[in-house]
């Protein structure tokens, strides 16, 4: 039985993974916090993301393992929401990584969920795997010790691949929609100076890499999954504008986000960090994007 297995597979992701693969898996299999039930070839096992179960059985002879659970980061950084955002991340790495251990047919490989957040704010040299400089501060500590628990585990048998996932933009769910609310709202100006760099990747891009990584058998170790061509915030703004027919977007400075960020109880770092990350080794290693730019993203999404 060709079986894949999605750990954090109710949210953006994992529900864009269930529709690129449902052909070609006899069986997928989602680990949630929610009850159990089958959809066709999905059955989405409960689990809590921290001790053993009969979740672990379904590892047995799976061709992947792919985890993406976490806490969100839209979220204020209380020291309740950082223990939550460490704790969620770490742990199912952690009881995953284990529960491989005990396979009689371990997985054929494991990928797992980081974020590209794990380099400094940089609005002047691109951040590669080999290139890039690791930041400082809260997002980079919870990234740093994210990857040290994955990467601690040695499993001869599994071939193993981390992602440093920056923003994933489709038409329903994730990021985008939300933007393009605010800029229908007219406050779709620049944010902060608008200079920052702002990593990306098109959800069908994003799929099109997990199945690359599942077929290309030397694909092992950190990947940045984003666009070859970051976009600055600015000029985002303004090709959302232009997407919703918008003329004009009041521009928002850092003052007046912190004062909005507080209310709806979020992080301006989320906004204003540059993220100026790009896919060095999937482009060395061959694969091919579909969408290269933010205007090819943009015209194939309807928002």
């Amino acid at each position: 039985m060709k079986k894949l297995i999605i750990a954090g597979g109710t949210g953006f992701l994992g529900q864009a993974l269930i529709r690129h693969f449902e052909k070609d898996y006899d069986k997928i299999v989602i680990l949630s916090r929610h009850e159990n039930k089958v959809e066709g070839k999905t059955v989405y096992l409960k689990w809590d993301a921290r001790t053993f179960g009969t979740w672990c059985l379904e590892l047995e002879g799976a061709t992947a393992v792919i985890n993406l659970c976490g806490k969100s980061v839209d979220c204020r950084y209380t020291e309740e929401n950082k223990k939550l955002i460490f704790s969620s991340r770490l742990d199912s790495t952690k009881i995953i990584g284990e529960a491989i251990l005990k396979c009689s047919t371990p997985p054929l490989l494991w990928i797992n969920g980081a974020s590209a957040t794990i380099y400094r704010n940089s609005e002047d040299k691109p951040m590669g795997e080999t290139t890039g400089e690791i930041g400082k501060g809260f997002s980079v500590e919870v990234c740093k010790a994210w990857e040290k628990v994955f990467n601690d585990f040695t499993l001869p048998k599994t071939r193993k691949a981390n992602l440093r996932i920056s923003l994933v933009f489709g038409s329903s769910r994730g990021v985008l929609p939300v933007m393009m609310k605010v800029v229908k709202k007219g406050i779709g100006g620049a944010m902060g100076n608008g200079q920052q760099q702002v990593s990306w990747i098109h959800v069908d891009d994003f799929c099109s890499i997990i199945r690359w990584m599942i077929d290309n058998t030397n694909a092992t170790g950190p990947y940045n999954i984003v666009a070859p061509e970051p976009v600055r915030n600015k000029k985002l703004m303004a090709m959302l504008r232009k997407k919703a027919g918008i003329a004009i977007g009041l521009p928002s400075p850092k003052w007046l986000l912190e004062i909005g960020a507080f209310f709806i109880r979020t992080e301006t770092e989320l906004i204003l960090k540059s993220r100026y990350v790009v896919p060095e080794r999937l482009l060395n290693e061959g694969f091919q994007f579909k969408y290269n730019t933010i205007e090819e993203c943009l015209e194939s999404l309807k928002l």
